[in-house]
């Protein structure tokens, strides 16, 4: 069975010229031939690749245009090229919702990627926020492929000498997946298939929590009738940087088992020893390891299965 990397990344050397100083200084280029070197090393077949954070957003719509389609088109001649190895998905250059929808049709009509990729929030504005919900019902009508990945806060680190990534990228999806479901957007469109980055974040150990609000706040619970829970349990979850059963079990307590993809987070992660890219997930057993890594991700990029 097939290995399936759902959360991997590639930073075209492009983009990186086009950033803003000094934000360009801070970055380097992922290259796709890294990226390949992982998978041979790792034995993994196929990857779902993305840009990730930063972004295409500087404060500048026109730059966040040009980043934008600089990335897609960096990832459809990926794809163009090995089409059944790769699949990837688009950025977007929100907050201009206008060019987001525009660019949207161009690189799932025009260029043929295979969903998209949102960050957690554009200047604030999160997702599940009434202004996105254009581009929304775009995705929704299209019923597309919609990966969430977290992003810098936009209040910057209240503990500077923590790194971003320790545990703001993980609240700031928790805060993303909140408001979608009390902005009532899993609600009004249902048909978008969103996967969510790291296991949701820190959502699983938080969703009775997270529940508790409809209790207190009665009037939040008129945008989602069928319970936060539920909401929760209907989305996928890959397990870049979560490759361990602790945080995976706890996965499992709150959607169903063929909710959880592989990811490795690619190049984020610490590379372990030996051919195993993920040993925390060996608790699983051979079988239902290779469902989480491979069958599941079916029905979000279907086109990888032939």
């Amino acid at each position: 069975m097939a290995r399936i990397d759902t959360h991997a990344h590639v930073l075209p050397a492009a983009y990186i010229e086009a950033l803003p100083e000094p934000i360009g200084a801070t970055h380097k280029p992922i290259l796709l031939e890294q990226l390949e070197e992982f998978m041979r090393r790792y034995e993994i077949d196929a990857a779902v690749v993305s840009s990730g954070p930063p972004g295409v957003f500087f404060g500048d719509i026109g730059l966040a245009r040009e980043l934008a389609r600089i990335v897609n088109e960096s990832m459809a001649a990926i794809v163009s090229t090995q089409p059944q190895r790769f699949a990837a998905l688009a950025s977007l250059p929100l907050p201009d919702l206008d060019g987001a929808v525009a660019e949207l049709a161009h690189a799932l009509d025009t260029l043929g990627l295979d969903g998209v990729m949102l960050v957690t929030q554009v200047a604030g504005t999160y997702l599940g926020d009434p202004a996105l919900d254009p581009l929304l019902a775009e995705l929704d009508r299209r019923g597309a492929y919609v990966f969430v990945h977290p992003t810098f806060p936009p209040n910057g680190a209240p503990l500077p000498a923590h790194p971003i990534w320790l545990y703001e990228f993980p609240f700031e999806t928790t805060r993303a997946m909140t408001n979608l479901i009390y902005a009532g957007a899993f609600e009004r469109y249902p048909r978008i298939r969103w996967q969510f980055a790291h296991l949701g974040g820190a959502t699983p150990f938080l969703a009775h929590r997270i529940a508790s609000l409809a209790e207190r706040m009665p009037g939040e619970a008129g945008a989602a009738p069928a319970g936060a829970l539920t909401y929760l349990a209907r989305q996928y979850y890959d397990t870049g940087l979560n490759n361990h059963e602790l945080a995976v079990e706890a996965t499992f307590a709150l959607a169903p088992f063929e909710h959880v993809l592989y990811g490795s987070d690619w190049p984020y992660l610490a590379l372990p020893d030996g051919n195993d890219p993920a040993p925390g997930l060996g608790y699983l057993g051979p079988q239902r390891r290779a469902l989480l890594e491979g069958e599941h991700a079916r029905a979000l990029v279907p086109r990888l299965f032939g």
